[in-house]
């Protein structure tokens, strides 16, 4: 009797002992990709973005962060905008942010399918814009179809916005010689909300140009990621 007892006792131990996994606490990323911008201009245009991150894991698959953002943002045409607006923004922002992932609600344990789809993940955020207007369009030009010279249109070259990014996106993990996960592979969709009226440079009255919704900029990036620090423990095989 004693030794069946402790013959289930090893291999249950056995069994939680595989059932573990080491993962690193912290990663760093550096990703870079394009944008395309939805502003108070008739039509957006791509820019490009570039951003690198902080994380600290909570476990594999749930993370709170810190990333800084560059890049360009543009939009409009003088020549083929209703108005003859365009401006061009060489931003730089910061956000606070976290993220859910796929693996911390699934058995990927069981399905192949899953296992490399468990780094599959929605976050969100909240952080600081800095606009910088390099090139925009405040009077329209002499050759306008209509209003030729009209101007100023209002607005401020330099200021700072409020910014709630969203985040959609997948990291693929690659394994070190010593079976730990030191890489992934990330690819995200982010959808930013910027609230006041930096992002384009224009704060034109409501009345005259329907200026009701937030200035906003798509960004798709690719990028690197690095896991590394202490290590944790998680229930589950990764």
């Amino acid at each position: 009797m004693k030794i069946t007892s402790l013959s289930l006792l090893l291999l249950l131990n056995v069994q939680i002992t595989h059932a573990q996994s080491n993962f690193f606490k912290w990663s760093i990323a550096l990703s870079g990709g394009p944008n395309f911008s939805k502003t108070d201009v008739v039509n957006g245009n791509w820019g490009r973005t570039y951003s690198g991150a902080i994380d600290f894991h909570y476990n594999p698959f749930i993370t709170a962060g810190l990333e800084v953002q560059k890049g360009m943002i543009q939009g409009g045409d003088i020549a083929t905008d209703p108005f003859n607006r365009q401006f061009v923004n060489q931003y730089a922002g910061v956000n606070l942010n976290v993220k859910l992932m796929l693996g911390a609600f699934i058995n990927y344990e069981e399905s192949n399918f899953w296992y490399h789809l468990k780094g599959l993940y929605l976050g969100t955020g909240l952080g600081v814009i800095k606009n910088n207007i390099t090139d925009i369009v405040r009077y329209k030009p002499s050759w306008a179809a209509f209003d030729p010279g009209y101007g100023p249109y209002p607005g401020k070259d330099k200021s700072n916005s409020i910014w709630v990014p969203l985040n959609l996106g997948l990291n693929y993990y690659f394994k070190d010689k010593f079976e730990y996960i030191r890489y992934a592979i990330n690819i995200n969709a982010q959808s930013n909300f910027t609230f006041g009226e930096g992002l384009d440079g224009y704060n034109d009255t409501p009345t005259r140009f329907q200026n009701y919704d937030p200035d906003t900029y798509n960004a798709y990036t690719i990028g690197v990621k690095y896991f590394f620090g202490n290590l944790g423990v998680y229930r589950k095989t990764l």
